[in-house]
C-alpha cells in the first residue's frame, strides 16, 4: 500500500528552559492511503500538534533525522511560503467551526481553495462531490441559511475539491448533535471507502474510532497504542440515508427558507481569494 503520511522521529517543544512543555516526543507513524485514521487521547496529551505537525499548520523541532512526508514530499524542508501553497493544493481541512466564509455561496465556499491556487473549477468533479454529500439543493445558499451538519457537508466539500493527498479533520463533530455526528462520520467513511480518500481525524469523541480503520491513541506526547480495524466497526453509510437531510435540523442563527439573496454589493469569490492572498493567508 502507498503512504500519504511518512512521519520520523517527530518532537515537538513550546517554550525554553524551565517553562518549556514537551507536547510530542520522538513520534513515528505511517499513514496509508485510502485509509480513515482516527487519533484520540485527552485533552493536552499531544493529539492535536501531532495531526498538527502532520500538516504542516505546525513545525515539529529542528532535528536532522525528524521527516514529515505528505504525498512524498518532506514539509519539514520548506519554507512558509512553499508550505503555504502545498497545503492549499495537497491537505484538505475540516474544522469544528466550519471556516466558511459567510458572505460566500455554498458553492463559492467549495470553489474557494482552487481559486486560491489558481486552477480552474471542474464542474462535473464539483456536481459528483455535491452529490456525494447531499448538498446539490444547497449550493447557491449562504451559511447562515444552512443548518450545522449541512455546514459541515460543505467544509468536506471544500476539503475534497482540491483532491488532496490527506484530508485533516479536527474535532469535525464537536459542534453537532447525534444524528448529525453519525451522518458526517459516516460521510468521511464513504469518501475513503467509496472514492479513496486518505482522512485523519483528531477527536476526543470515542464514537469516531467506530468509523476508523485505524484508532492511535496519544498520551503524555507519545504513541501509546495503534489499533487497525479495517472498514471500521460500524462502517461506511450506504445509498441515500447518508446524505439525508430535514427541514428541521437546527440552522445556524438567521433565516430559514429565506433561500439565496445575494445582492450586486457581495464581493466577488475572485476578490476575496485575492484578499486572502496578499494576507500571506489561507483557508
Amino acid at each position: 500500500m502507498d503512504a500519504a503520511v511518512v512521519a520520523q522521529h517527530v518532537s515537538r517543544t513550546y517554550g525554553s528552559g524551565d517553562l518549556s512543555v514537551t507536547a510530542l516526543r520522538d513520534v513515528s507513524l505511517t499513514i496509508e492511503r485510502g485509509t480513515f485514521t482516527a487519533v484520540v487521547g485527552p485533552s493536552g496529551s499531544g493529539k492535536s500538534t501531532l495531526v498538527h505537525c502532520l500538516a504542516g499548520l505546525d513545525s515539529p523541532n529542528a532535528r536532522p533525522e525528524t521527516v514529515i512526508q505528505v504525498g512524498g514530499q518532506d514539509i519539514t524542508r520548506m519554507n512558509d511560503k512553499k508550505l503555504t501553497e502545498f497545503r492549499r493544493e495537497h491537505v484538505g481541512f475540516v474544522f469544528q467551526a466550519f471556516n466558511l466564509v459567510p458572505v460566500l455561496t455554498a458553492q463559492q465556499n467549495i470553489e474557494l481553495p482552487l481559486t486560491l491556487a489558481g486552477k480552474k473549477l471542474d464542474k462535473q468533479r464539483l456536481g459528483a462531490v455535491a452529490q456525494a454529500l447531499g448538498i446539490t439543493d444547497r449550493l447557491e445558499h449562504r451559511p447562515d441559511e444552512l443548518s450545522g451538519g449541512q455546514q459541515q457537508r460543505v467544509a468536506i466539500a471544500r476539503a475534497l475539491i482540491t483532491d488532496p493527498d490527506v484530508i485533516i479533520a479536527d474535532e469535525p463533530t464537536g459542534a453537532l448533535d447525534t444524528e448529525t455526528t453519525a451522518q458526517v462520520l459516516g460521510l468521511l467513511a464513504d469518501t475513503v471507502h467509496n472514492q479513496g480518500h486518505t482522512v485523519v481525524v483528531v477527536t476526543h469523541d470515542s464514537r469516531v474510532a467506530d468509523y476508523a480503520d485505524r484508532t492511535i491513541r496519544v498520551q503524555d506526547g507519545r504513541i501509546v497504542s495503534d489499533e487497525f480495524v479495517k472498514g471500521g466497526r460500524v462502517g461506511s453509510l450506504h445509498g441515500s440515508s447518508a446524505v439525508t437531510t430535514h427541514d428541521d435540523d437546527v440552522r445556524s442563527p438567521g433565516t430559514p427558507g429565506r433561500g439565496n439573496r445575494l445582492g450586486a454589493s457581495q464581493p466577488s469569490i475572485a476578490s476575496l481569494a485575492d484578499e486572502i492572498r496578499q494576507r500571506g493567508g489561507e483557508l
